[in-house]
C-alpha cells in the first residue's frame, strides 16, 4: 500500500513539472512573438547623402552690357579728299610705325602742283626782267636821264613780282606737302582694325578708315540708369562676365561722369581692364556685373529643395548614426548663383543637408547620414 501511494505521488510531480514546462516554453515564445512585432513595425533607417552646408560671399549684383574700348587705339581719317586707288594693309595685320595704310589718287593734286610750277617760271622770267630794267634804270637816274619819281616806280614794280613769285612758291611747297597726304600712315605700331572702307570709294577729311591698336588696357563703359547714380561709387567692385556667366576677371570703377546723358538718362562708369585675358578687344560688348554690395550667406544646391503649396523646404539629418533622422525645414531662398539656391532663412551654415532621395523623405524619418 506503502508503494503504490509513492508511486501516485511521483506521477502527480511529474504531470505537474511537465505543465510548469509547458507554460514556460508558452509565455517564452509570445514575449519573443511580441517583440519580433514591435520591431517589425518601427521605419527601416533610410541611407541618404549629406553635405554641411557653407556660408560664401553672395553679391547685391546688376548685370549691364559693356563696351570695351582701347585707351591706346588711334582712329585714321585721311586728312584730304579723293578716291582710294590702293589698300595696303589687312584687318588684324600687325604693322609698324610709318607704314603706308591705304593711297588716296593724287593725279589732281600732282596736276595742281605742275600747274603752279609752270605759273612760278613764268613769273620767275618777268622778275628777271624786272630786276634788269631797275639796273637799268638805276644807271640812267644816276647819269640824270630819268627822275626820281621814274625810278621809284620800277621799284615797285620789282618789288611786287618778287612778292608775287615768293608767294607762289610757299604755295608750291605746302602743295607738295598735301602730296604726303595722299598715302595715310600708321601713326605708331599695332594691329590694324576693321577696314570698312574700299578701293574706288571716295573719302574725305571725316571718313572713318581703320583703328590702330597698340595693345595693352582696356576701358569697360557701363551705363547706369540715372535713378542708381546715388548708389555708384568709385571703387565699386565689376565682374566681367564671360558667356556662360562666369566672371572672367574683378576690376573697379575708377571714373563716374559728373552729369546725367540726357538723350538716355543714364550715367557713364568706366572701369579699367587688364587685357591680360586672351580673346578681350577693342570694341567688344560684353556682359559685366555690377556689385553693388557683398555679405555672407548660405548656399544649398538646386536638387535639395522641393517646393509645395508654394512654400519651399529642404532636409537636414539631425542626430549621429542610428539616432540620425530627417527633419524638414521650411526657406525662403534668393537668387541663383551658378546651380545654388542663397539660403534666405530656415538654414544654416554647418547644418547637414541632405541631398539625395528627398522626395522619399518624411519628417522624422529615420536615416543614415552617408558624406
Amino acid at each position: 500500500m506503502a508503494n503504490s501511494n509513492s508511486t501516485l505521488t511521483f506521477g502527480r510531480c511529474a504531470i505537474l513539472f511537465l505543465v510548469w514546462v509547458v507554460l514556460l516554453c508558452s509565455f517564452s515564445g509570445c514575449g519573443k512573438s511580441a517583440q519580433n512585432a514591435e520591431a517589425a513595425q518601427q521605419p527601416k533607417a533610410f541611407p541618404v547623402k549629406v553635405v554641411t552646408v557653407q556660408a560664401q560671399l553672395v553679391p547685391n549684383a546688376t548685370d549691364y552690357l559693356t563696351t570695351l574700348k582701347s585707351r591706346v587705339a588711334a582712329a585714321l581719317q585721311p586728312q584730304v579728299e579723293g578716291q582710294i586707288i590702293k589698300i595696303y594693309v589687312r584687318s588684324g595685320e600687325k604693322v609698324e610705325a610709318g607704314a603706308p595704310i591705304i593711297e588716296i589718287d593724287p593725279l589732281k593734286q600732282q596736276a595742281t602742283v605742275s600747274n603752279q610750277e609752270a605759273n612760278l617760271k613764268a613769273k620767275l622770267a618777268t622778275l628777271e626782267l624786272d630786276r634788269v630794267e631797275l639796273d637799268r634804270r638805276k644807271k640812267l637816274f644816276a647819269a640824270g636821264v630819268v627822275s626820281h619819281a621814274e625810278l621809284d616806280q620800277v621799284e615797285t614794280t620789282y618789288e611786287a613780282a618778287k612778292a608775287d613769285a615768293e608767294a607762289l612758291q610757299a604755295g608750291i611747297r605746302e602743295q607738295k606737302v598735301q602730296l604726303h597726304y595722299y598715302t595715310v600712315n600708321a601713326p605708331t605700331s599695332g594691329i590694324i582694325g576693321d577696314i570698312p572702307v574700299h578701293v574706288g570709294d571716295r573719302v574725305t577729311t571725316q571718313t572713318f578708315i581703320t583703328t590702330l591698336d597698340r595693345g595693352g588696357s582696356l576701358e569697360a563703359y557701363i551705363y547706369v540708369p540715372a535713378e542708381k547714380s546715388t548708389s555708384v561709387r568709385i571703387g565699386m567692385p565689376v565682374d566681367i562676365l564671360d558667356e556662360a556667366g562666369k566672371a572672367l576677371l574683378r576690376v573697379r570703377v575708377d571714373f563716374i561722369s559728373p552729369q546725367v546723358d540726357t538723350g538716355t538718362q543714364s550715367l557713364l562708369l568706366k572701369a579699367s581692364v587688364r587685357n591680360a585675358v586672351q580673346g578681350l578687344r577693342n570694341d567688344q560688348q560684353v556682359h559685366a556685373r555690377l556689385i553693388w554690395s557683398e555679405q555672407k550667406l548660405p548656399v544649398i544646391p538646386v536638387t535639395a529643395v522641393s517646393r509645395l503649396s508654394g512654400k519651399i523646404f529642404a532636409f537636414v539629418a539631425e542626430g549621429q548614426g542610428q539616432q540620425a533622422v530627417a527633419r524638414q525645414k521650411v526657406i525662403q531662398v534668393g537668387d541663383l548663383v551658378g546651380n545654388d539656391y542663397v539660403v534666405l532663412d530656415g538654414i544654416k551654415p554647418g547644418e547637414r543637408l541632405i541631398v539625395s532621395s528627398i522626395q522619399l523623405l518624411a519628417d522624422g524619418m529615420p536615416v543614415i547620414p552617408q558624406s
